[in-house]
């Protein structure tokens, strides 16, 4: 008898403690869980009158994302303060809380999956310029093919994905 007292009593210490554990995964795992779309909010820097770029902030917002919009004194310099070449900018820059910058009309699939896996060392995407047919940018069935860039902070790009058609977008 005592020995089923004693299994019946490490029987009940093993659920009690399983239950703790399950209940402190419960309430750390929000805090270390990837970050929602949903959670995600751009701060966007652009000029009052661009059309454009209210395009795409619409594309991005449409698919989940915040935008809070900022028009500066000199974007340029804002620009150039986040560390952004001439060769990389476009007439809007958006930046992530975390830093992460998406400078132009980069469609939102491509910045999902940058942000589910940012590759070391990046300091975020650009488009270059205002190719015809990326969002904000759509001028009926017309379209320019154009290079996605991934930004380095050391000052590097390379191609991280190539735009083809439209449909390559979505």
């Amino acid at each position: 008898m005592h020995t089923n007292f004693v299994r019946a009593h490490l029987l009940l210490r093993k659920h009690f403690f399983r239950s703790i554990l399950g209940m402190l995964a419960c309430l750390i795992a929000p805090l270390t869980g990837a970050q929602s779309i949903d959670d995600i909010t751009l701060n966007v820097y652009k000029e009052p009158t661009c059309g454009c770029c209210v395009g795409w902030i619409e594309h991005m917002d449409e698919r989940g994302y915040s935008s809070t919009i900022h028009h500066p004194n000199d974007l340029a310099s804002v620009k150039e303060e986040l560390g952004l070449k001439p060769e990389w900018t476009s007439c809007h820059t958006a930046v992530t809380a975390e830093g992460f910058i998406f400078e132009g009309h980069i469609p939102e699939k491509f910045i999902a999956q940058f942000l589910a896996a940012p590759p070391e060392g990046a300091m975020g995407l650009a488009v270059p310029g205002m190719p015809i047919g990326g969002p904000g940018m759509e001028m009926g069935d017309r379209f320019t093919p154009y290079d996605i860039l991934l930004i380095n902070k050391d000052g590097t790009h390379s191609v991280f994905a190539h735009i083809e058609s439209a449909d390559d977008q979505k």
